[in-house]
């Protein structure tokens, strides 16, 4: 079933992008600006297919997003049907209407959510009291410590723990104090992994061994595992303010993160300048735990199939919410980049860039954020590998 809900979770990422590129696709063609190809992912191109409107449509290689190329992309351009041509109020609408779609789709997402049953993902995480109900309550493990009793009991991260010697665990706080209450005696430990209810039996650290450990640099449990709670909240006429409060949330998060990731970033590049490795390495590692790549986004995806269909889609929203975000911020060579540079030639400077200009820009502002992933990547894979 996870590995389903995996293939399932990666078809929806590509849908994210597909409805993205779909709102310039249709902005466009309603401003009147002719649409040469829809693309997703970025090229080499791997499949292409002339479509009935004079357009085509491909599938490339480097899965880091898609586009929609339009005839005359320039901002200078002036021949009809091209997008330089087309007035301002049409390029800003086709340049947030990818924006839009992905919001539109992660708050839609979240609606259902809230009404079948939404994770609780952040503490003190939007609701309207009144209106909810906790559905469901499951522990999973997140950690097993190596040669403790859970490890001799086969357990292993992202087992759902449904009971120990007959008691229904459902919160972290039961598990800490039953096998508190039975240290150092056996216990039938039942568990779920993929789908398939499991038990087996093993032995509990005793009270002297657990507080012996906490004088040393490895303080063991019971059990030894670091158990998270599962949780599922449900709304009905609230949905969509849940939605829309939930969405705040990720939202002012999302720009906190990007926040110190810009910092790390800039104490990274100030201690590479100044040979101050410890502001490097410090800077480095508060850039990159701030944000994820393909690799990352991939490995998510496949912890969040091991938690059920409910955690999987609040994946797929945020992750919609975060390309909405993203693209609306002034970072070259994405569609906020774009727009605001436009923005700023039409009302500040009152003339378009030249083709060459604008050209170096966006070329630019696209390598910078090709090196960025590569970066990301890199680190992504030392993260999960």
């Amino acid at each position: 079933m996870s590995v389903l809900l995996l293939i399932i979770g990666v078809i929806l990422f590509i849908g994210l992008v597909v409805i993205h590129e779909y709102g310039h696709f249709i902005a466009a063609r309603r401003g009147g600006v002719d649409v040469e190809e829809f693309g997703i992912f970025f090229p080499p191109r791997l499949y292409k297919r002339r479509m009935k409107g004079g357009w085509d449509f491909t599938i490339n290689l480097l899965p880091l997003g898609g586009f929609v190329k339009m005839k005359g992309e320039h901002d200078n351009d002036i021949e009809p049907g091209s997008f330089g041509a087309a007035s301002l109020k049409t390029k800003t609408k086709i340049m947030v209407a990818g924006v839009f779609m992905n919001l539109v789709t992660a708050l839609i997402l979240l609606t259902f959510l809230a009404l079948v049953g939404m994770p609780k993902l952040i503490e003190n995480q939007f609701t309207v009291k009144s209106d909810t109900k906790i559905s469901r309550q499951e522990v999973f493990l997140t950690f097993v410590e190596p040669g403790s009793p859970a490890a001799k009991a086969g357990l292993k991260p992202q087992d759902k723990l449904l009971s120990v010697d007959g008691k229904v665990i459902s919160t972290p706080k039961q598990l800490q104090a039953f096998t508190t209450s039975h240290a150092g005696q056996s216990v039938d430990v039942r568990y779920s992994r993929a789908g398939s209810d499991r038990v087996a039996t093993t032995k509990l650290l005793t009270k002297e061994a657990v507080s012996a450990s906490q004088k040393t640099d490895m303080p063991k449990g019971y059990l030894g595992v670091s158990p998270t709670a599962f949780s599922l909240q449900r709304s009905t006429w609230s949905a969509p303010i849940v939605a829309v409060g939930f969405s705040a949330q990720v939202t002012k998060l999302t720009l906190q993160g990007l926040g110190k990731a810009v910092a790390g970033l800039g104490s990274l590049l100030a201690g590479t300048a100044t040979g101050n490795d410890t502001a490097r390495r410090n800077g480095q590692s508060s850039a990159s735990s701030q944000v994820s790549g393909p690799v990352g986004i991939f490995f998510v995806l496949k912890t969040g199939s091991a938690l059920g269909v409910q955690f999987m889609l609040l994946i797929i929203a945020i992750i919609s919410l975060t390309l909405a975000i993203m693209n609306i911020l002034p970072i070259p060579a994405l569609d906020g980049g774009r727009l605001w540079l436009t923005l700023f030639s039409r009302g500040v400077l009152k003339q378009p860039l030249s083709a060459k200009r604008e050209e170096a820009i966006n070329a630019s502002g696209f390598v910078a954020l090709l090196m960025l992933i590569a970066v990301i990547t890199f680190v992504d894979i030392k993260r999960f590998f």
